[in-house]
């Protein structure tokens, strides 16, 4: 029976975390990769990190997540609705109408965000908080195997069969998921009653910004991901510029990429689990940071196909790093009866890195090359080691227990 309900356990968390960086990866990712397709500009291309503004604004309305129902409901109806829109992206895509994909791209990412709260705020419900790092490497890395069907399974499939295909399986893919956590999720504890909806939003907000050393912990999570945000922008197109077309692009940021990603989220969890996240913190973030100037290498060299492939996964293994940190450090600050709030406003602040820095990726990348961009994407992400440096010890759990 313990077998069973760990095997379980284990079943609904990656699934989970699979259905969250699935329409992730199509809105960030995907979406990059039609848009170089069909031939749109360096600034163009950029400026679809505007995508991400609903991941960044989605605490206006995460409290309904909290004081509505409950989060497996919310996730389940979120992926059945996910589907519907995925499917709708054939329509632009026969035409290649760069506007009308946008707009629905834009809806995926509002519903996609609303979805990314229920499930955070499910798996904090759900889990001890010993068991949430215990398997914070599981969750990173069943998000980064979407992002490798995504950016790598579906745009291969785009290349070799048609936009047409990738959208029609995405959408399939999740609606077959809405069907199994509509039967394999267990229900979430019950949520305590509240006397007044409207107060305990305000607890909400006030509970996470009166947490201790708040400021120090936001400045991290606001520049932890700035290089990185900005470099990932341009990934893409540079690969495009290089001469690689769609099925290479899927192969390389996709496939060999995201694996190495996920061997990085795995190995982060381990050692954030033995060492403790205020041991792991520096050393991680700064792995992840040193791999960026790997592609300005890449772009003033343009050496052949065997080194772009090892720098693109050696810098994903080093992001699978990161991620795995930030996801446990954001959780970190998440308080009983208001998880999914605390999360989103972790995550939402997280997200504005990649949503600032890159909508001006694409203008500074055609002003300045690619080589002097990747060069000054390295240096947007040396403030987080200042940070990650200084930041109080009593922010940390296993400080706290031991004092």
């Amino acid at each position: 029976m313990r077998i069973h309900e760990r095997l379980k356990k284990f079943s609904w968390i990656a699934s989970t975390y699979y259905a969250e960086g699935l329409p992730f990866s199509l809105v960030q990712q995907v979406s990059v990769q039609f848009f170089t397709f069909a031939g749109a500009s360096l600034q163009t291309i950029g400026l679809l990190s505007l995508l991400g503004l609903p991941w960044n604004l989605k605490w206006f309305w995460s409290p309904f997540i909290d004081l509505f129902g409950n989060k497996k409901s919310w996730l389940v109806l979120m992926e059945l609705l996910l589907g519907a829109v995925a499917i709708l992206l054939i329509w632009p895509a026969q035409k290649l109408d760069l506007d009308l994909a946008f707009k629905i791209f834009a809806l995926m990412a509002f519903l996609s965000a609303t979805h990314d709260m229920s499930v955070d705020g499910y798996y904090i419900q759900t889990l001890a908080v010993d068991a949430q790092a215990a398997y914070s490497g599981l969750r990173v890395a069943a998000y980064r195997v979407a992002m490798l069907v995504g950016n790598g399974g579906l745009v291969v499939l785009a290349g070799w069969v048609s936009w047409t295909a990738c959208f029609l399986t995405a959408g399939g893919m999740l609606w077959l998921l809405a069907a199994f956590h509509r039967w394999i999720l267990p229900q979430p504890p019950s949520a305590v009653v509240r006397a007044s909806r409207r107060i305990a939003t305000v607890q909400a907000f006030r509970s996470y910004l009166g947490q201790k050393h708040i400021v120090w912990a936001l400045a991290f999570i606001l520049f932890f991901r700035a290089g990185d945000a900005l470099m990932f922008a341009m990934v893409t197109p540079f690969l495009n510029h290089l001469g690689y077309g769609l099925v290479a692009r899927g192969l390389l940021t996709g496939a060999v990429g995201t694996l190495t990603g996920i061997g990085g989220a795995l190995l982060g969890g381990v050692i954030i689990a033995r060492w403790g996240l205020r041991r792991a913190l520096l050393p991680l973030a700064a792995v992840q940071s040193f791999a960026i100037p790997a592609y300005a290498w890449l772009a003033w060299a343009t050496p052949d196909l065997l080194w772009v492939g090892l720098v693109v996964a050696f810098e994903q293994a080093a992001a699978g790093l990161g991620t795995a940190v930030l996801m446990v450090f954001l959780m970190q600050r998440c308080q009983k009866s208001f998880e999914a709030t605390h999360f989103a406003i972790g995550s939402a602040l997280m997200s504005v890195a990649s949503t600032v820095a890159g909508s001006y990726s694409g203008f500074l990348a055609a002003k300045v090359g690619f080589t002097a961009f990747f060069l000054l994407a390295f240096v947007a992400a040396l403030p987080s080691l200042v940070i990650a440096y200084l930041l109080p010890k009593d922010l940390f759990p296993e400080h706290r227990h031991r004092v």
